[in-house]
């Protein structure tokens, strides 16, 4: 059972940037594919960004691509996103996920989440 946490959210200014780290516990971190979601209020959980288990394979959505970049320390158990140029349209719930599968972390539902972190970005 791997446990994962978030952190690093807050409310910044449009332009602004924020890295979010996601901490995991409980199993073999480097074993897991990492990604992180988001879900808007009213809206459905969307994909954000995924990594697989040594860095060598990262996947972003569109709307994100450029902008934010996902990494990882597998000596740290921790997974991050750093997110520059926010947007308005950027703020959301953001969640960590993991799986042991790579494909069920971009394409499908993951097995493991944290709680989520707020990110709110004003105009």
């Amino acid at each position: 059972q791997v446990q994962l946490v978030e952190s690093g959210g807050g409310s910044v200014q449009a332009g602004g940037s924020l890295r979010l780290s996601c901490a995991a516990s409980g199993g073999t971190f480097s074993s897991y594919a990492m990604g992180w979601f988001r879900q808007a209020p009213g809206k459905e959980r969307e994909f954000v960004a995924a990594i697989n288990w040594s860095g060598g394979s990262i996947y972003y959505a569109d709307s994100v691509k450029g902008r934010f970049t996902i990494s990882r320390d597998n000596a740290k158990n921790t997974v991050y996103l750093q997110m520059n140029r926010l947007k308005p349209e950027d703020t959301a719930v953001y969640y960590c996920a993991a799986d042991s599968t790579w494909s069920r972390v971009v394409h499908t539902t993951p097995d493991y989440w944290g709680q989520g972190t707020q990110v709110t970005v004003s105009s």
